[in-house]
């Protein structure tokens, strides 16, 4: 699948909402990641905020990067009623 995103939000707690072209919305836990070699410098809320979107994924000024495919599907889908989005109950 080519994924492309369209949008990507910084939200609480080392969190990213990303918005892919095909009208999805995915929940990305980065805390995994805040341990691990270049991505440790992402516990920096104001550099976190750095995030920008480039072809085929996410990077930050330090060159961490994140793939399209690697938010796509691990981030958790979200669901938007009323415009507000919103975590999918499980079920």
């Amino acid at each position: 699948m080519n994924l492309q995103i369209s949008k990507v939000e910084v939200m609480p707690e080392h969190k990213l909402c990303v918005r892919f072209g095909n009208g999805q919305s995915k929940l990305f836990d980065l805390g995994p990641y805040l341990n691990k070699g270049v991505f440790k410098e992402l516990r920096n809320e104001s550099y976190l905020k750095k995030v920008r979107i480039i072809s085929g994924g996410i990077e930050w000024p330090h060159e961490q990067d994140l793939s399209a495919d690697t938010l796509y599907y691990r981030g958790i889908p979200l669901r938007k009623p009323n415009g507000a989005l919103r975590r999918r109950a499980a079920g």
